[in-house]
C-alpha cells in the first residue's frame, strides 16, 4: 500500500523533463528523466538519478560523461521518440549535436549541460550520479520555458501574476 501511495504522492510533484544522454562507443544513448536537480555552484554540479535497469545506465557509467538536456514544450516530440524508439534511433532526427561535445546535446534546448561523472551513489533501484558541469549551452532566452511531467502527463508552466 505504501508503494502505491508513494507513486500517487510523487505524481503530484511537477518535474522538469530532461533527455539524459551519453555515448556507448560511437552510438548515442539516452533516456528521459525528471529526477534531476542542482547540487552546487562551486563547482557547478547536478544530481541525476537513473534506474539501474535503464538501457543507458551502464553506458553512462562506462563513458564517464552524461548530458542533461532540458526540454521545452516545443520539444515534447523528443519524449515521444525516446518512448517509441530504442538506442541510436532515438537520435535519428537532426536536432541533436552528436559531434561537438562529449555527449549528445539537443539543439535549441533551453539548457544543455555536459557533465563529467564526479561520483556515484547507490540509491536502491537507482544510481545517483553527481555530474560536474564542464559546459553549458543556453538557447535564446525567449525559448527558455521547460516541459513538465506531472500526474503521468506532460504540462507546461504558466506564470502567475500575483498582485502585491
Amino acid at each position: 500500500m505504501l508503494t502505491q501511495e508513494f507513486r500517487e504522492a510523487m505524481g503530484r510533484f511537477a518535474g522538469a523533463v530532461n533527455a539524459i544522454t551519453s555515448f556507448e562507443g560511437d552510438k548515442p544513448v539516452g533516456l528521459i528523466a525528471t529526477a534531476v536537480c542542482s547540487l552546487s555552484a562551486e563547482p557547478p554540479s547536478v544530481i541525476v538519478c537513473i534506474n539501474k535497469s535503464a538501457s543507458a545506465h551502464d553506458a553512462i557509467l562506462n563513458h564517464g560523461y552524461f548530458g542533461v538536456n532540458l526540454l521545452s514544450p516545443l520539444q515534447a516530440h523528443v519524449v515521444d521518440r525516446f518512448t517509441k524508439s530504442k538506442g541510436a534511433d532515438r537520435f535519428s532526427e537532426s536536432d541533436w549535436d552528436l559531434e561537438d561535445f562529449a555527449v549528445p546535446i539537443l539543439k535549441d534546448a533551453p539548457a544543455g549541460m555536459v557533465c563529467k561523472i564526479g561520483n556515484c551513489f547507490d540509491g536502491f533501484s537507482h544510481t545517483i550520479f553527481v555530474g560536474i558541469i564542464e559546459s553549458i549551452n543556453l538557447s535564446d532566452p525567449e525559448r527558455n520555458h521547460c516541459l513538465l511531467w506531472k500526474g503521468r502527463g506532460l504540462h507546461q508552466a504558466v506564470e502567475l501574476n500575483i498582485a502585491s
